[in-house]
């Protein structure tokens, strides 16, 4: 588990230090303020979007794997009933 936590730190700190500087580069950027609110609008929800397709996966793979934990425990089931009935 500790590597786990070190890998997660360490994206987490990736993605601090990104995003600290893409908000840099948009408040020194040469545009008006309307555009750099725009750009930052874009960020934000491109973001949001990422955060939601990322959770839709991880709920689709384990929807998946709980069904194919039910297709396993029925079939085990039907074998031991076989047995039994042999």
């Amino acid at each position: 588990m500790k590597s786990n936590n070190v890998y997660t730190s360490f994206n987490a700190l990736g993605i601090a230090v990104a995003y600290f500087m893409l908000g840099l580069s948009i408040w020194m950027a040469p545009v008006d303020l309307s555009t750099k609110g725009f750009w930052a609008m874009g960020v934000f929800l491109l973001t949001l979007s990422l955060v939601n397709f990322v959770k839709y996966r991880m709920d689709e793979r384990s929807s998946q794997e709980r069904l194919n934990m039910i297709e396993a425990a029925k079939t085990e089931r039907l074998l031991t009933d076989f047995a039994r009935e042999n």
